[in-house]
């Protein structure tokens, strides 16, 4: 080949090359797994609710209680793990940029100034002039460039899977964002729980007190034993002694309140310590179909995410396979005096086509392209596991509801017939037609009976929650995560 055919070798084979960039991309294209759903909810699931799609972006809201509205919306603002769930979108969206960044050459600029004398002693004795070498000047600058050709698509499955990696940090934020509404909801109804459970066992201390007296009374005037009197006086006290214990789970439950809005413990205590009703519950729950759990939970499209990325590293380990072509060059000026860095006659300059091609690894790139194939299997068992999952959650929180109301019926007749057993057995008591110990048997079981129906209140709603957190309520699908807050200065 001739020095001017050469010459033109490179550049045409580098246009050859940069043609070629962009029209093989090697690995297994994503396509997103087609997982089956139940057409319906299972028949126990559904009883008692009713058709049509359940109102899951703002479900809150069906409980028509503007307090909790308000700690909900405190706590999209400013609780922490929802922070720092916005900051792992940001580093996703980062390293994005970190990786996409090879698809554009990559341009350096280098420099340097520089005063040397050679040793007279050294290597270059022999050629050192009479009377030794002399320090000279070096002024060497050069702007240089290199653009990895993506033949194979290696940088393409890169960016591929880091896009799929933000999406999936968007669906982590998501996830986070729909339990922490759920925890706020279940902590405000547990605050409210615990302080009907402590009003109702209060009114049972006056009642009981009143007992206590009637029984002092009695034992006065020679109509009952000391017996009685100790019944009563053991049982009030007994009751008594419940109340700290719901004093310091209610304590615990504004606390956790407090955190949950990004706030110390102790910080919503003033603003909820007047005891309210629990929140109302809706006439008509609806839960839509199985098949929007693939659509809204956020559990479910992170690991659909997830195994997108992961099967474009596979793309990526297999380019490994093929040569690595590179374009790249450099142009400069280096002179030994400085006054002549302008001139033509001190510019240098390069250009080359790197190759890199690994033809014997060990089978090193072979096996690492099966480590990403069976993490690829992993994830699509993590995807089909999540669904299993959102649908057993769902169904169970479904299941629960609908028992725990028929529970909570037959508590409230229970303690409506014990309150009336009650007045009954006190008239007899006055009267002296039956013991003391049917009156303690009686208020027992009324104090039992109206703490577990409140407990069971309170559950119903809990349960309600868990359905819509069981769904993936609490986001609007045509939001983005906001962008996270930064400290001034910073």
């Amino acid at each position: 080949m001739t020095m001017a055919g050469s010459r033109r070798a490179v550049p045409l084979l580098a246009i050859a090359l940069v043609l070629l960039a962009g029209c093989i991309t090697v690995g297994p294209d994503y396509e997103q797994p087609e997982t089956e759903t139940p057409d319906a909810w299972h028949a126990a699931a559904v009883a008692g609710l009713g058709e049509g799609e359940a109102p899951l972006q703002t479900w809150w809201q069906v409980f028509g209680d503007p307090i909790l509205d308000d700690l909900i919306r405190r706590a999209t603002e400013a609780n922490l793990d929802l922070e720092q769930a916005l900051w792992r979108v940001e580093e996703a969206r980062a390293f994005r940029g970190v990786v996409a960044g090879p698809r554009v050459p990559q341009v350096e600029f280098t420099g340097e100034s520089s005063r040397s004398k050679p040793s007279d002693n050294g290597p270059l004795s022999e050629l050192a002039p009479e009377g030794g070498f002399e320090a000279g000047n070096l002024h060497d600058y050069s702007i240089g460039a290199g653009w990895e050709l993506d033949l194979w698509g290696r940088i393409r499955r890169s960016i591929e899977s880091a896009d799929a990696a933000v999406g999936a940090s968007v669906e982590d934020y998501r996830d986070v964002l729909v339990s922490v509404l759920a925890e706020v909801a279940l902590s405000y109804v547990d605050v409210r729980t615990l302080q009907e459970r402590i009003r109702l066992a209060e009114a049972n201390v006056d009642a009981q007190r009143a007992t206590l007296k009637l029984t002092q009374d009695r034992f006065n005037v020679g109509l009952v034993s000391a017996l009685d009197v100790a019944q009563a006086e053991s049982n009030l006290a007994n009751t008594e002694s419940l109340i700290p214990v719901l004093q310091t789970d209610l304590q615990l439950s504004l606390n956790r309140v407090a955190v949950l809005l990004g706030e110390p413990p102790g910080a919503v205590h003033a603003e909820l310590a007047e005891p309210r009703p629990l929140p109302s519950e809706p006439a008509d729950v609806a839960a839509g179909v199985p098949a929007d759990l693939l659509r809204q939970r956020p559990d479910v499209r992170r690991a659909e995410r997830q195994l997108a990325s992961q099967t474009a590293l596979i793309g990526v380990a297999t380019a490994d396979l093929y040569p690595t072509f590179s374009l790249g060059g450099f142009i400069g000026v280096q002179a030994v005096d400085g006054s002549d860095l302008l001139s033509s006659d001190s510019v240098t300059w390069g250009i080359g086509l790197p190759i890199r091609w690994d033809l014997f690894s060990g089978g090193r790139i072979r096996s690492q392209i099966r480590v990403e194939e069976a993490r690829n299997q992993q994830a699509l068992a993590r995807y089909e596991q999540a669904v299993l999952f959102a649908l057993e959650e769902a169904e169970g929180a479904m299941v629960s509801y609908d028992q725990r109301r028929k529970r909570r019926e037959k508590l409230r007749a229970s303690v409506d017939a014990t309150e009336r057993s009650l007045d009954l057995v006190m008239t007899q008591y006055t009267a002296g037609l039956t013991d003391f110990q049917n009156v303690l048997d009686t208020q027992r079981s009324l104090l039992n009976r109206q703490d577990e129906l409140a407990v069971t209140r309170g559950a119903v709603r809990r349960d309600l929650i868990g359905i819509y957190r069981a769904l993936g309520g609490g986001w609007d699908p045509e939001a983005e995560p906001p962008v996270p807050p930064v400290e001034e200065g910073s």
